[in-house]
């Protein structure tokens, strides 16, 4: 990345009852970028901004830095997380149903993140609750602002979540999971919703997502996780042409083919490793149908292919294939 980052995390580590969560994350964030997140259920994704937020329970042990301007968030004071978060950062939660109160009408809702994050009070909190619904595609935004989130569809619900992220006017989105239980259509029109707010405000955007497909729509740049891990990062059409890590590469063949002869989509076999039942080596090593025997003696290191493109691999760059024996 060419410009100073807006967020960096360094070795951030996460560990649950001394069991590890997340294992060493190096990840950045431009201003206006947008990139996305990938992997399986269990990889550790969403854990990772909970953590640089400070949303984990008191038992999780974090490690390493995020910082964000130059400002360092792990351990930092109540008072300065409360700015950052909903202010600096706005994250998106996984389901807009359980992530709004059910007895407070949709208007209080956005109208307290803008008492919190802006001092907006009275009309004028109104006058702005109503605007944010109208920008984020919600019809009939005045009525709205007096209805229960029962009484919206599930994407509506999530046009909601995405009015009260932006009520704080942040510098980077956390998207996690935004079209979970939503019909294609509606996805489309979520990641359509994104990208015009991404040019309207300039704000960067991290799409926490398991389906490579929304993450090739809607980000420039992809890091893909697994088991605590960013085990290959690439711009997206980069990854798409030339993926270097087994994993990625398993999870691009299950996706089906638009056009062209039909096929048979690749599972991969197996599951996500728990963190207590962690390989001595890779974590994809058990999966992995092109494992190497020293796959099983050590982590991999990063290998960098070029400036913009790295992956934890054995085989992914030739001076590893060359000094590591078959």
């Amino acid at each position: 990345m060419a410009e100073a980052p807006l967020v960096a995390l360094d070795g951030l580590t996460v560990a649950f009852d001394g069991q590890p969560a997340l294992r060493g994350i190096d990840f950045a964030v431009a201003p206006g970028e947008a990139v996305g997140m990938v992997g399986e259920s269990g990889c550790g994704k969403s854990v990772t901004w909970l953590a640089a937020l400070g949303l984990l329970p008191a038992r999780a042990r974090i490690g390493g830095r995020v910082r964000i301007g130059g400002q360092d968030l792990l351990g930092a004071p109540a008072a300065v997380l409360e700015k950052v978060r909903g202010g600096r950062i706005a994250m998106i939660f996984q389901d807009p149903a359980s992530s709004l109160n059910p007895v407070h009408r949709i208007g209080s809702q956005v109208t307290e993140a803008l008492a919190l994050h802006r001092g907006m009070g009275g009309a004028a909190a109104r006058a702005e609750a109503k605007r944010l619904l109208d920008q984020v595609g919600i019809p009939d935004a005045a009525r709205r602002l007096d209805a229960y989130p029962h009484e919206l569809s599930g994407g509506q619900n999530q046009r909601v979540m995405i009015a009260i992220a932006l009520a704080g006017r942040p510098e980077l989105l956390v998207a996690d999971e935004p079209t979970t239980a939503l019909d294609v259509t509606i996805q489309a029109q979520i990641l359509d919703l994104l990208a015009s707010l991404r040019r309207e405000t300039g704000m960067a955007l991290v799409l926490i997502s398991h389906d490579l497909g929304v993450v090739a729509e809607a980000c420039e740049r992809v890091a893909v996780m697994y088991a605590g891990r960013i085990v290959e990062e690439a711009p997206v059409t980069r990854l798409f042409d030339a993926a270097a890590h087994p994993y990625t590469q398993g999870l691009i063949g299950a996706l089906p083919p638009i056009d062209g002869p039909r096929r048979p989509l690749a599972a991969i076999p197996g599951g996500v490793p728990e963190p207590w039942a962690m390989p001595p080596g890779c974590a994809f090593a058990p999966r992995c149908s092109q494992r190497l025997s020293a796959c099983d003696i050590a982590a991999p290191p990063t290998a960098r292919m070029d400036a913009l493109h790295s992956a934890a691999c054995l085989r992914a760059a030739p001076a590893l294939r060359e000094s590591v024996p078959a």
